[in-house]
């Protein structure tokens, strides 16, 4: 849309544009914390390394996902989709991990 045309835009399309922009914010910081995350996770997996720790750790991938579960409930989130975003997650650290060594 041009510039001239802002002023004969209705409303309802300026706060559909805001809304788009505030998305588009809470994606970049979305990706900003698996940034993190993963970082985290690699330092975890030199930790591991040279303690000779094995890459899978079961009960601590339970205690994410239940915390994973919990918070989705928290938040009014549905639970098997924060779920299924955090097995991503995981696996994609446990793949990073295996590679690295």
């Amino acid at each position: 849309m041009a510039d001239n045309d802002t002023d004969s835009r209705h409303p309802d399309e300026m706060n559909l544009a805001e809304l788009r922009e505030e998305i588009e914010t809470i994606d970049r910081e979305i990706v900003e914390k698996i940034a993190q995350r993963t970082y985290v996770a690699d330092t975890i997996a030199q930790v591991k390394s040279e303690k000779g720790l094995p890459t899978t750790d079961e009960q601590q991938e339970q205690a994410v996902m239940d915390r994973a579960g919990d918070n989705a409930e928290q938040f009014d989130v549905d639970a098997n989709l924060v779920k299924a975003v955090f097995r991503l997650l995981i696996e994609l650290n446990k793949v990073e991990q295996r590679e690295s060594r």
